[in-house]
């Protein structure tokens, strides 16, 4: 479904992001987590790239297999990583001939280790990526006429290779002018930050749909990774004050992590947020538990979804 469908359809989007697995039993526990989170009928769920593109072959394969398997409605996400004009049109065909409708265009990350230019030669930003799906969509090779919706990341609390603001916002701009229709954050932990930033988006002219990204904590580990992971990212002391009252118990860290992130929810909801964005690292404990608390399956997006039998092919 084109996300302008789903965006009319529902009030407030709800969705997940899974990424390929690498190992069989990696493929057992995802069939599991899909199974589990398909119940809580997402508007849609993506599929990431993998740093430097390394999961593509396999990105490709489970967007394929959830679009024919599953009912979902599957977004997967496309670099500008080691592509030429040739293979992204290449890719493009292939998702458009298999009936997907959405692109989530990201940089992305060049290989660890790798100078950076010498993976974005002929994409170096994610604007380039974008209008070449845009040229894509115009050239009428999708059996949607509209073509594919484009979605874009956006960095709610700054991009650690742009450290300037105001430069930010000015390359965010140019990938809505480029044609992208939603935008998906960066996960962040403190709303007040997201809000503002959503209020500095408007300001600058961007007025499409701008969905909130959420990534509860659930270990110390996890959190560590985050912060490594997403350079900048801001955890709130109230935040690092409840985990550390937490004590070393596991579950306890866990019941803190999902309140949070609970609590962030409540009042994004309550602030008109388009949509609720969850990297469930292909889990599906927390999102269930935040949604029992959000009153989610009793929302009008819900009603009448069917609850499709997943099957994945394990490789």
């Amino acid at each position: 479904m084109h996300m302008s469908d789903v965006i009319k359809r529902d009030t407030t989007t709800f969705s997940f992001e899974f990424f390929p697995p690498s190992t069989d039993k990696s493929w057992e526990k995802l069939e599991e987590t899909i199974d589990e989170l398909t119940k809580l009928g997402p508007s849609f769920v993506s599929v990431t790239y993998g740093a430097g593109g390394s999961t593509r072959t396999k990105t490709h394969e489970l967007v394929r297999r959830l679009k024919e398997r599953s009912g979902l409605d599957p977004v997967p996400h496309l670099t500008c990583v080691e592509h030429d004009s040739a293979q992204i049109h290449d890719i493009l065909k292939a998702y458009a001939d298999a009936g997907i409708s959405n692109i989530l265009a990201l940089r992305g990350d060049a290989p660890s280790g790798a100078r950076s230019g010498d993976h974005f030669k002929h994409f170096p930003y994610a604007a380039d990526l974008i209008r070449t799906i845009s040229e894509f969509n115009r050239s009428g090779a999708h059996p949607d006429p509209r073509g594919f919706s484009i979605g874009a990341a956006g960095f709610p609390e700054g991009h650690p290779e742009t450290p300037n603001t105001l430069a930010q916002m000015d390359h965010l701009k140019s990938k809505v002018d480029e044609g992208v229709d939603w935008i998906c954050s960066q996960m962040f932990f403190d709303n007040r930050n997201f809000l503002d930033w959503k209020e500095r988006c408007r300001l600058k002219g961007i007025d499409v749909p701008i969905f909130a990204g959420i990534m509860p904590v659930t270990s110390l580990s996890g959190l560590k990774r985050m912060a490594e992971l997403a350079a900048g990212t801001n955890f709130p002391a109230p935040l690092l004050r409840a985990l550390e009252r937490a004590g070393p118990d596991p579950r306890n860290i866990e019941r803190v992590g999902i309140h949070w992130a609970t609590e962030q929810c409540l009042q994004l909801m309550d602030e008109g947020v388009q949509g609720i964005h969850f990297y469930t690292l292909n889990r599906s404990k927390a999102t269930i538990e935040i949604y029992k608390s959000l009153g989610v399956n009793d929302s009008e997006q819900l009603r009448g979804r069917r609850e499709p039998e997943i099957t994945i092919v394990k490789r």
